[in-house]
């Protein structure tokens, strides 16, 4: 990925302010992309925007290939004709405007979606064109994961792995059959991916034509609970029952004697080369039918692996295996093209991870707030490289004024003398802070809008190994100024960040392809 120096912000989807009870493709998210561009910003850094399911995490969605429904505006599905105003006020999506109710959302936004669902076969525009051609073009995924979802609904909600054998090994009376029992909820699922395609990439557009480029996060593995791996086992290690022969995690170290325990389902890494990696190739091209540049979450797991006994309870007797490596990157690049990438290579640098990212040539990630827990870090900004992403901190951090106020004494006062920042006030601190990440060689620079807005501990977006209380903050409505849009575009102005007028015309070619 060949970058120029400029700049972006960190903001998830569902962060958006909204009248819905969460972020969406609505006109705050058209707004958002109005104050990057006043802000002097050229990407804009999303969460991954998956189906979510149990613990409502991005990162473990029941499709790799389809949208969030959360994510389809309601207010542009009335503008549709599909529903009425009255409908969706009826409606209670939650009172806190900085919070997330995940359980109202799912009590109240579905039904809403069913309803524009009947009014969209009533107007017979599931024969029209363009409906069609979506669901041909996509069917390679679309098929599965609508056929998953409903049985998923006609079974309580239970995962796959505990429906009955015919379903769950995917014979074919019992799915015959399941189609047609369970037409019309197969048919709504589709159509909530159509909308939510037809909306994100109006919304794209839209970003391209402000010269806004979107980085998405692509999850390293799958959830196991999801139609990837019910529709296409030969991808994973499973045993002839259909459950995983090893999942993944991490060994022992110093944050856990146990190691973690993650439980995806591992890569059938040797059949998938033999295929031609064509499971993560069509994984990856659908990605880029949503994103300008995709972040790979994990990129040590292309390296090397971890792989622990499926019945195990903790991480102790799992073994390391070697990854795919460049193998699978020569072939993403024979097939796609040189698609611009960039890899979380965040944890522990070993040479095998630190070998691939040099061999793959892709940028990594330098996040600030891991530079000064160690003395010699590789984070430090006077160690970082043209070739890479700067951060603050990333959706996995503590927002940066929390941040100083909680690591001890002596960590305090190294960043303080690196930032030259010695003001006791915390909120200038940040400031300082992010201006340390924008005077860095790194060609680009990425801040999340929590740490502009000086946001405390309230405002984190997901702590790491808490399975409650993660992907809610929300910011409040009309809460961007102009002061605030101007502000980062003079840091951004300061530190030649700002958008470089040759890449515009690229930008704009590449929307209207």
């Amino acid at each position: 990925m060949k970058m120029q120096r400029e700049a972006g912000i960190l903001f998830p989807v569902f962060s958006l302010p909204s009248r819905f009870g969460i972020g969406c493709f609505s006109k705050e998210a058209y707004a958002f992309i109005d104050f990057l561009a006043r802000s002097g910003q050229s990407y804009w850094q999303i969460l991954p925007i998956g189906p979510t399911g149990f613990g409502d995490s991005p990162y473990q969605p029941f499709s790799a290939f389809a949208g969030n429904p959360y994510f389809i505006c309601l207010e542009t599905l009335i503008e549709d004709g599909l529903l009425t105003w009255d409908e969706v006020n009826s409606k209670d999506f939650g009172s806190d405007q900085e919070r997330v109710d995940y359980g109202r959302l799912y009590e109240n936004r579905f039904p809403l979606l069913s309803l524009a669902h009947e009014r969209f076969l009533e107007k017979g525009l599931d024969r029209e064109k363009a409906y069609k051609d979506y669901c041909k073009k996509e069917s390679f995924w679309l098929e599965d994961y609508a056929l998953f979802m409903a049985i998923k609904g006609d079974q309580g909600g239970k995962p796959w792995t505990e429906w009955d054998a015919p379903l769950r090994k995917r014979d074919k009376t019992a799915l015959a059959e399941a189609k047609k029992r369970l037409a019309k909820e197969i048919s709504s699922y589709e159509f909530r991916q159509f909308k939510f395609d037809e909306q994100w990439h109006k919304l794209h557009a839209y970003a391209a034509e402000k010269n806004i480029r979107i980085i998405g996060d692509l999850p390293f593995y799958t959830a196991l609970d999801s139609a990837d791996v019910w529709a296409h086992p030969e991808a994973f290690l499973m045993n002839k029952d259909l459950t995983p022969s090893v999942v993944a995690g991490c060994p022992p170290d110093a944050f856990s004697a146990t190691g973690q325990l993650w439980g995806n389902p591992i890569y059938d890494w040797n059949a998938e080369k033999k295929r031609g990696f064509s499971w993560w190739i069509a994984r990856i091209r659908r990605n880029y039918e949503f994103y300008d540049v995709i972040r790979i979450d994990h990129f040590h797991g292309f390296a090397e692996y971890y792989a622990i006994p499926f019945k195990d309870t903790d991480a102790l007797h799992g073994k390391m295996h070697k990854g795919p490596g460049m193998d699978f990157f020569r072939a993403v690049r024979e097939q796609l093209g040189d698609v611009p990438m960039i890899a979380e290579d965040l944890g522990n640098n070993t040479p095998e991870k630190e070998k691939l990212l040099a061999d793959s040539g892709l940028p990594g990630m330098k996040v600030l707030q891991f530079a000064f827990t160690s003395w010699n870090s590789a984070y430090t900004t006077h160690k970082h490289i043209k070739n890479c992403v700067v951060y603050t901190g990333t959706h996995d951090n503590t927002p940066s004024r929390a941040w100083i106020e909680e690591i001890n004494d002596g960590e305090r006062d190294f960043v303080r003398r690196y930032t030259n920042s010695m003001d006791t006030d915390y909120g200038r601190f940040v400031w300082d802070f992010i201006r340390e990440a924008y005077r860095s060689v790194a060609d680009l620079c990425i801040i999340p809008l929590t740490d502009y807005l000086v946001k405390g501990r309230e405002a984190r977006i997901n702590t790491p190994g808490r399975a409650e209380d993660n992907w809610q903050w929300r910011l409040k409505p009309d809460f961007l100024s102009e002061d605030l849009a101007q502000s980062i575009r003079r840091l951004a102005d300061t530190y030649d960040r700002l958008p470089k007028p040759e890449e515009t015309g690229k930008t704009k070619e590449k929307a209207h392809e």
